[in-house]
């Protein structure tokens, strides 16, 4: 054999020995506890957010519940995602909510949420987080409202704000009696009502 041949296989040896230390290397695996790809917060938001996702039962997207309330007004409930939980089947979550609520006298009231809860036992509601009402010529703003079929109140809470052609009221909380369709604006901290009145 000549020199010219014995370098030729010395130097495809010598790459094939190569590229095989290359494939061992790139594949070996690392079995030191050193290295871990996410750390330790990381994974018990991870495991916490698993756990939460145990209770929650069916997924439902673009949904509807309509019905008549104990005082016999219509209303019909939105929500652009919902889920119910498992450990309370009767209680459904809902993100992107709307509501509207059909009175005798032909008034509507609008109400739009992020969030909230349907008990489809009860039929209660709650509104919260970004709150927006539309009743008549008024526009209210809250950050939760919960409505009781049962007692047939709408309590309205968390920074209210109504405004309207007359003015703007701020209260700490308002109660909607929907069979009497009467307000009663209250205020928790030192009984006094800020409002700004419009008077021509």
């Amino acid at each position: 054999m000549n020199s010219r041949k014995k370098k030729l296989r010395l130097i495809q040896f010598s790459l094939f020995l190569l590229g095989l230390i290359i494939i061992f290397l790139t594949y070996k695996e690392d079995n030191s506890d050193n290295k871990k790809l996410i750390n330790a917060e990381v994974q018990k938001k991870i495991d916490d957010k698993l756990l939460n996702d145990k209770n929650i039962g069916d997924v439902f997207f673009n949904i509807q519940y309509s019905g008549l309330d104990m005082s016999g007004n219509r209303y019909i409930l939105k929500s652009a995602e919902a889920y119910n939980d498992k450990l309370n089947q009767e209680i459904v979550n809902m993100k992107s909510v709307n509501a509207f609520f059909y009175f005798k006298d032909e008034n509507i009231l609008y109400v739009d949420s992020n969030s909230g809860k349907y008990n489809n036992k009860t039929l209660d509601m709650i509104f919260e987080d970004g709150v927006e009402a539309k009743y008549n010529e008024s526009v209210l703003y809250a950050g939760k409202a919960e409505y009781s079929n049962s007692a047939g109140f709408l309590t309205i809470s968390e920074e209210v704000k109504i405004k309207n052609e007359s003015g703007t009221i701020f209260a700490d909380k308002l109660l909607f009696d929907i069979k009497n369709q009467t307000l009663n604006i209250v205020s928790e901290t030192d009984n006094t009502i800020n409002a700004e009145i419009n008077v021509k």
